[in-house]
Parts: structure tokens; sequence; C-alpha cells
């Protein structure tokens, strides 16, 4: 990106007015191009990677897909660099400052927004800047998850091609980690994968509904059709959907008194 360039901005927000006044806002800057505008979080990930803008404002708290999700199944080579817009929110206050991703707080000012835009412009001009920027929001969604208080998950958002999957957390069988990635297995033996933390997600999960079956497997309890046991003491967990998973020795005692005792 050129000095002379205009910044090229794309704004998600669910709620109309908030989302008119921060574009009439973006509209008096001579150097920004509004190059788009969503009214929830997956028309937000279809704006931007159709229009590849050099920043994304987006709302915190969307219905169904809010502004951490959209940063999660973000794709591509050159993702945006991301502020998040928020009703100010001690937890997201603190996850951004931490990560030093850029926040703003509703009612957005002009001046402040200025300060945002500015900060971007810097980053787009040094490349490694860009390429980190992605990385801190994601690491603040997960500094957010964990800061706040635990809102129970209904629907996980999943990526598969260019839709969005809104997968009801009580279809998932069983949630495998891989690294960084988690794949998700489904009652009807579907399977996907996200890239998200297992301890954020277990965090935001129906302790009574998932149980942890070793270091990197939570499965659904009412999934569960028999529990084998293992030499040693363990057991391997069957699900309905003919799912075999082994459950490691300090998870098979809590497995024991929370299912096999009458």
């Amino acid at each position: 990106m050129t000095v002379t360039a205009r910044l090229r901005v794309v704004i998600a927000d669910d709620e109309r007015p908030a989302r008119s006044f921060l574009a009439s806002l973006l509209r008096s800057f001579d150097d920004v191009e509004l190059v788009g505008e969503a009214a929830n979080g997956a028309e937000a990930l279809q704006l931007i990677e159709s229009e590849k803008p050099d920043l994304a404002l987006l709302d915190l708290q969307m219905p169904e897909l809010d502004g951490l999700s959209v940063v999660r199944l973000l794709r591509g080579r050159h993702p945006p660099l991301v502020a998040f817009v928020t009703a100010y929110d001690e937890y997201a206050v603190r996850a951004f400052e931490v990560n030093a991703v850029d926040y703003l707080l509703k009612p957005v000012s002009a001046a402040r927004l200025r300060e945002a835009l500015n900060r971007a412009q810097e980053r787009l001009e040094q490349a490694d800047l860009r390429a980190e920027g992605l990385r801190q929001a994601r690491a603040a969604a997960s500094e957010y998850d964990q800061a706040r208080p635990a809102e129970r998950l209904e629907r996980l958002p999943i990526r598969r091609g260019e839709e969005i999957l809104l997968l009801p957390v009580g279809q998932i069988a069983s949630i495998v980690a891989d690294g960084e990635l988690l794949h998700v297995t489904t009652a009807r033996n579907e399977r996907y994968t996200i890239t998200y933390r297992l301890k954020d997600l277990e965090g935001r999960l129906d302790p009574a509904r998932f149980i942890r079956l070793g270091r990197g497997e939570l499965a659904n309890v009412d999934l569960i059709a028999r529990v084998n046991a293992m030499p040693g003491g363990t057991y391997v967990v069957v699900l309905q959907n003919g799912q075999l998973l082994p459950v490691s020795r300090i998870q098979s005692r809590i497995l024991r008194d929370r299912l096999l005792r009458l």
C-alpha cells in the first residue's frame, strides 16, 4: 500500500443505527474508502473475502456469528487488519489491550476513529506488522473467551466451503484436538475441522453435557453408547456413531465416578 492510497474499510454491526453512524464517520475522511457494510457475521465474512479490505471494523456482539467468530473463520493469504467495536466491556478491553489489537468503544467518536485508522495505515506500511495482525486478533479472542463470564454455546459456527454451518452442540458427538485444530464429529459421523483452542471451547460448553476423556478429547455424554473396560483400569468409550475414543487413566477415574456408578 502506498502513502497516497486510500484505506479500504468494511464494517459489520447488526444494529442499523450504529452501522449507519460509523459509515457516515468513515465517509467524512478523504483517505478512506468504505467498500462494504454487513449486518451480521456471516455477511461480514463473505464481504471481507470478496472485497479484501485493508481494515475490518467488527462489532463484538452480533447474534450467532459475532466479531470473534468472524476472526476465527477468516482465511486467505492477505487477511485484513481488525478493530473490534463494542459497548464497554471490561473483559474485552483487557483482552484487546494485552494483545495490541485496536478496539473502539461505542459511541465511537470521530477523533478515536481517526486514531484507529492512522494506526491501521502505519501497520499496512510494515509488512511484518500486517502479517501479525490476524494472529493478535485471534489471541485476543482466546483471551476474551477465558476472561469473560462463561456463556454457554448453543451452536458452533463451522466453515464449510463458502458457507457457515451453525451446528447445534447437541449434535456434536466428539471434539478431538490436533495441534491448533479441533476435529468435530457429529452424531451422524459428519466431520469438520475448526481453529479453536480446546480449553476455550470446553469452557463454553455445558459441563453436564460434555466430558473430557483425555488431554485432547471431549465426548457428548448423551451420545455414549457403551464403555469398555481395558487392562490397567482405563476405558474405551464407544459413541453411538461407532467412534471409539480411549480414556486416559486420570479421566477414567472421573468417568467411573460420574457415569458408571449406580
